[in-house]
């Protein structure tokens, strides 16, 4: 295992990432008494500069007081959170049981909700479109129950369920969330065992595994660091399909809230597309979404 230090857009907050998952769930620490059931999260609050410890997925975050600078004390906490992730010292024995809970949030697409849980759902994402091919997701085979639901959208911690215009959310809003609640509580699986979650974006019409050529690893990273971030926060996500070069057109691929959402053109357009001329001007011209 090797953990690597990660800033974030908060000056006060930063990430130590492990290579892999310590744990599905999410917790926060403020106290030493909420404290009491994870040794490593304990020893991080002695410091009087460690305001919070949040730890989920496979990552550990520590927000500090403005009185010290990140450089000062970084790499010493680093070796006190390698310490404990190696000797399995996160938490203690007992385990820590924390109630599944669900909240809905609007996206900018006004048929999509966001429904969050506050637990990891899956590592990845899948899209699924109809019925048919919800078989691969026992959750969403019982989300697609309701005759409203039109499409399904899951990553990390949230499912983005897209509804037909039969019903308004504020109708419906309140079911779908009791309904995932009970069927996370229940055990329900939200994908079947040995699903593969491929990305689209990696596969040619050969089926074969595509490579990026160098203007297109630019073009994702500027995507990947720019943009994705915000589409994530609204429920979709972006991925890089291929880079005309003799166009200088990007074509990229909108899942989720970001599919068939009407400010998405608005989006590419203004925002995406401007950001890559700045950052890789003479190369490109448009941006195309490809089911946008």
């Amino acid at each position: 295992m090797a953990v690597y230090i990660e800033t974030t857009t908060v000056p006060n907050i930063v990430k130590f990432v492990n290579d892999e998952l310590l744990t599905k769930d999410s917790f926060e620490f403020s106290t030493q008494d909420e404290a009491s059931k994870s040794p490593l999260a304990t020893t991080l609050l002695q410091f009087p500069f460690i305001q919070k410890v949040y730890i989920t997925a496979n990552f550990i975050a520590l927000e500090k007081t403005n009185t010290i600078k990140w450089e000062d004390v970084v790499e010493e906490l680093k070796d006190i959170i390698n310490e404990a992730i190696s000797s399995n010292r996160l938490f203690s024995n007992s385990t820590i049981q924390i109630p599944i809970s669900i909240y809905a949030e609007m996206t900018p697409n006004p048929e999509v909700m966001k429904f969050v849980a506050n637990k990891m759902l899956i590592e990845g994402m899948v899209e699924i479109k109809n019925k048919e091919e919800a078989s691969i997701s026992p959750v969403a085979t019982q989300l697609f129950i309701f005759p409203f639901v039109k499409e399904l959208f899951i990553t990390e911690n949230y499912i983005s369920i897209t509804k037909n215009n039969t019903v308004e959310w504020n109708e419906v809003s309140l079911e779908l969330r009791e309904e995932i609640s009970k069927l996370l509580r229940d055990g329900i699986a939200v994908l079947k065992e040995n699903v593969k979650l491929e990305n689209p974006t990696v596969k040619n019409n050969s089926n074969s595994t595509k490579k990026y050529t160098s203007d297109e690893e630019a073009i994702k990273a500027l995507l990947d660091e720019y943009v994705k971030p915000a589409v994530v926060a609204d429920g979709g996500n972006i991925e890089l399909i291929e880079y005309v070069p003799e166009s200088k057109t990007v074509q990229v691929l909108l899942q989720g809230a970001c599919s068939g959402c009407p400010s998405s053109t608005i989006t590419l357009k203004n925002g995406i597309e401007t950001m890559l001329k700045q950052f890789l001007p003479e190369k490109i011209e448009s941006v195309e979404a490809i089911n946008g």
